[in-house]
């Protein structure tokens, strides 16, 4: 299983930043990135504000907050994997509303900087998923560490539910830096006691129709996969 894992995760070679996303979808052809070259935080597209409808919908909020995977690049409007959550929580009977606040190449510290306005959303549940553009950077493990604890912990210490999704690297990175990237995820989600999904993109990657051409992020297709796999991690920590 290691092997195929490994050979499946070579292809990402080809694409080499998960940072070449952003929030709006599908106006633009996908573009990759040199994950030697830290994308600027000035050029990252910044997340619209909340529409007067949005504004108006007193359900309870679940908030998906991350990079591209979670932005829905490369779709059609409506097609990220939190519009599909939102829709396998209607299908269930959950009366949730699910915010999408991916956005275009953020890292982990983006993500910290971001904590404010998703706090300000008052949400029951976080699905946090950074560290894919830190680890194809080369950026310190450290460092990565420091600030997806500070976003879980913060979140947490608000009185919201967190799940904590991960990402891997491709094997060019080595063994050990890879190891330590990984192990990031499940050393926080024990730290914390928060549901872990250690690969978010597990069903999809390497699966024919599921990912794009630039091999990094998902399909329309795809990304339905990836709702099913969030799904049962954060069902059991709503009501209906």
């Amino acid at each position: 299983m290691s092997g195929v894992i490994l050979s499946v995760l070579s292809l990402l070679v080809t694409a080499l930043s998960l940072s070449g996303c952003r929030s709006e979808r599908a106006t633009k052809p996908v573009e990759t990135v040199d994950s030697s070259q830290a994308v600027s935080e000035n050029e990252a597209p910044v997340a619209p504000p909340p529409s007067q409808s949005a504004a108006m919908d007193k359900r309870p909020v679940i908030v998906c907050f991350g990079d591209s995977l979670t932005a829905g690049y490369g779709t059609d409007l409506g097609q990220s994997y939190p519009d599909y959550l939102q829709t396998d929580l209607n299908a269930e009977g959950y009366n949730y509303r699910v915010v999408n606040e991916g956005i275009s190449g953020n890292t982990t510290k983006d993500g910290v900087d971001r904590l404010d306005r998703v706090l300000a959303l008052k949400p029951v549940v976080v699905v946090v998923e950074f560290g894919g553009n830190d680890g194809l950077r080369g950026l310190r493990i450290e460092d990565s560490r420091t600030n997806l604890d500070k976003i879980v912990g913060t979140l947490k210490a608000s009185g919201t539910k967190v799940v904590l999704a991960g990402i891997t690297l491709p094997p060019d990175y080595g063994p050990d830096y890879i190891k330590q990237f990984t192990d990031t995820y499940a050393m926080l989600a024990a730290k914390y006691h928060v549901p872990l999904l250690p690969f978010l993109l597990k069903g999809v990657f390497g699966v024919d129709g599921m990912m794009q051409a630039d091999r990094t992020h998902a399909t329309n297709a795809g990304n339905q996969v990836v709702a099913k796999n969030v799904l049962p991690l954060v069902t059991p920590l709503l009501k209906k």
